[in-house]
C-alpha cells in the first residue's frame, strides 16, 4: 500500500537524520509519483504528537514540512496515550492504542493480549452499549496507570 511505503520511507529518512527530518511534500510526492496531499495525510495521520512527533509545517518552497522525532522516556509515553484516551474509546481504538505501544516496546505481546480482552467487547457484554465505551476508556486508564507503575 502506497501510505504504508511512504510511512516506511520517512522513518528510514528520520532515522538517517537522528530523529529529526525536512522534506518538501512537492518534491516527495514526484519522486514517488503521487500527490503532494498523500504525502501530507501520512504525515498527519502517523506522525503525531501522540506517537512522538513534533510536526512544524511551513507555507510556500513546495510546503516544507519539518518532523522531529521526540525522545521521551516510557512513562511520558505512556502519559500521552493515556490522556489521548478521553472520556469514551471504542474497540477498535484500544486496539490501535495497544498495538502502537507494542510496536514502541513499552509493552509486551502478552500485556497487549490481557489488555485487550479486558477491554473488549466480550468482556463489557453486561455494560449496556450506549455506555460500553466510557467504561472501556476509564478501564485501559486504569490499565495505562498499572503498567507505567511497573
Amino acid at each position: 500500500m502506497l501510505t504504508d511505503y511512504i510511512a516506511k520511507m520517512i522513518e528510514e529518512m528520520l532515522n538517517e537524520g537522528n530523529g529529526t527530518l525536512e522534506l518538501q511534500r512537492n518534491e516527495m510526492a514526484n519522486r514517488l509519483g503521487c500527490v503532494p496531499s498523500q504525502i501530507s495525510y501520512v504525515i498527519s495521520s502517523r506522525f503525531t504528537p501522540e506517537r512522538g512527533y513534533v510536526i512544524e509545517s511551513r507555507r510556500g518552497g513546495g510546503g516544507c514540512i519539518r518532523i522531529v522525532r521526540k525522545q521521551m522516556s516510557r512513562n511520558e509515553y505512556m502519559m500521552h496515550f493515556f490522556c489521548a484516551i478521553g472520556e469514551s474509546i471504542d474497540e477498535g481504538e484500544t486496539i490501535a492504542y495497544l498495538k502502537n505501544l507494542a510496536g514502541n516496546g513499552l509493552i509486551s505481546e502478552r500485556e497487549l493480549h490481557i489488555a485487550a480482552a479486558a477491554t473488549s467487547n466480550a468482556a463489557l457484554a453486561s455494560i449496556p452499549p450506549d455506555r460500553r465505551n466510557t467504561v472501556r476508556a476509564q478501564i485501559f486508564k486504569q490499565i495505562i496507570l498499572s503498567m507505567m507503575a511497573v
